[in-house]
């Protein structure tokens, strides 16, 4: 099947069944049976990249959090955050793109209380408070302007 290029399938939001790794071997798990074996070739996320309707306040959102501009800015059509050795980039969508919950992006942070009261200092409204999880981690949640989730957390 011929591939479609990410750059119309985002604009228009429909990506196609098998662009969406729900077939076997297709961005997915592979044919049943199959795994990875030895050490994994990959070695960290470079970068993750997030749609956003108007660029400005979105760039005004992530900086209320702390996060400090690399590149871009209000009036561009990419932005790239610094985060950690990571970046967090932002790049317009259509107007009619449809941006829907898909997951979320967990940064690790070294105080989750502070952030939170940062946040909520700033006039955001973060989705939970500050809360100790079982699996051993302190998180928040917050959602971005355009409904992307975001998570904020420390290992205990």
């Amino acid at each position: 099947m011929p591939r479609t290029s990410w750059r119309a399938t985002w604009t228009t939001g429909a990506w196609p069944a098998s662009s969406r790794g729900d077939e076997p071997g297709i961005h997915g798990a592979g044919p049943p049976g199959a795994s990875l074996s030895g050490e994994s070739p990959l070695e960290s996320i470079s970068a993750i990249t997030l749609g956003v309707h108007d660029m400005a306040r979105s760039v005004r959102f992530y900086e209320q959090l702390g996060f400090l501009l690399h590149f871009g800015g209000e009036q561009s059509g990419f932005s790239s955050f610094a985060a950690g050795g990571s970046h967090l980039n932002l790049v317009i969508v259509a107007s009619e793109t449809t941006i829907g919950w898909w997951g979320r992006v967990i940064f690790y942070v070294r105080d989750v209380d502070e952030l939170y009261q940062r946040a909520c200092a700033a006039g955001l409204r973060p989705e939970t408070a500050p809360a100790d999880a079982s699996w051993g981690e302190r998180y928040f949640h917050i959602l971005d302007p355009d409904g992307h989730e975001l998570s904020f957390a420390k290992r205990l």
